[in-house]
């Protein structure tokens, strides 16, 4: 599955929510993140319009590592 473009920092926090995560605190133009599943684990994300392609698909990578799934499965969840 290709990466979304156009997605901003609140789009990928709601994606996030949807697989376990929740915000666990807000500085500046980042957002954190927190899971207890599987193990406790945080993830940063920029509070951007628009998140880069590269950032994007670093955190994707890093979620989909951390719950044991594979990336286009993990957008499915997230996005669909």
């Amino acid at each position: 599955m290709k990466l979304p473009r156009d997605l901003s920092g609140a789009d990928v926090v709601k994606g996030l929510e949807t697989v376990g995560y929740i915000v666990s605190r807000r500085k500046s133009s980042h957002i954190r993140l927190t899971t207890k599943r599987n193990g406790e684990r945080h993830i940063s994300v920029p509070d951007h319009d628009t998140v880069k392609i590269g950032t994007l698909a670093s955190i994707l990578r890093d979620v989909a590592e951390h719950l044991g799934i594979e990336q286009d499965q993990l957008l499915k969840e997230m996005f669909d």
